[in-house]
């Protein structure tokens, strides 16, 4: 199935309705940067406060969605309330709408650490989480054109993805991370 325009700006919208703050990533938050969808998406990628998930997953089953997959580097926590929560899957809806969810914990200055990963120190400044695009005139809050390129790194890039990240590179003057800087020529 195919995410469209409206079906990305409703979930962003029910979860920002219910004042859960989210980050939109992935193939949605590139484009979001650019202004423009330039790409057909499976599904809507977001980074969640590790606090939210439960209110996310209770909120989007009473719109029946189900636990589809959780990814390989998920790890399982324990929320503020004590649920065990998972921080790293894929919720989809009987019409095969996906949101793909990653958790993440702010810190005192609004930095992200990944629930997912805290063992690799990785951080997103408040910067990166701070970054604001649009998806079919719907403002969004999304991760920075240079977080998007650190984030595809370390793996095999699908087609669609060294797209985007020659989009970033080409309109908004973004340099290739080491990695991937034979992209640019």
């Amino acid at each position: 199935m195919v995410m469209s325009i409206a079906d990305a700006i409703h979930l962003y919208q029910r979860l920002t309705e219910q004042q859960i703050p989210v980050w939109v990533t992935g193939g949605w938050g590139i484009d979001a940067l650019l202004g423009e969808q330039t790409r057909h998406h499976e599904d809507l990628d977001v980074l969640v406060r590790a606090d939210d998930v439960g209110s996310i997953r209770a909120l989007l089953e009473g719109q029946h969605y189900k636990l589809k997959h959780l990814w390989e580097e998920n790890r399982w926590i324990t929320d503020s309330a004590g649920n065990r929560i998972a921080t790293a899957f894929v919720l989809h809806d009987p019409s095969g709408r996906e949101l793909d969810v990653h958790a993440l914990y702010l810190d005192e200055e609004g930095n992200g650490i990944p629930a997912w990963n805290v063992e690799e120190n990785v951080r997103l400044t408040h910067r990166e989480l701070g970054a604001e695009g649009h998806i079919g005139g719907q403002a969004v809050r999304c991760l920075s054109a240079s977080f998007q390129m650190r984030w595809h790194t370390g793996y095999q890039l699908p087609e669609k993805q060294v797209q985007d990240l020659k989009q970033l590179h080409q309109r908004l003057h973004e340099p290739y991370p080491p990695e991937h800087a034979h992209l640019g020529q």
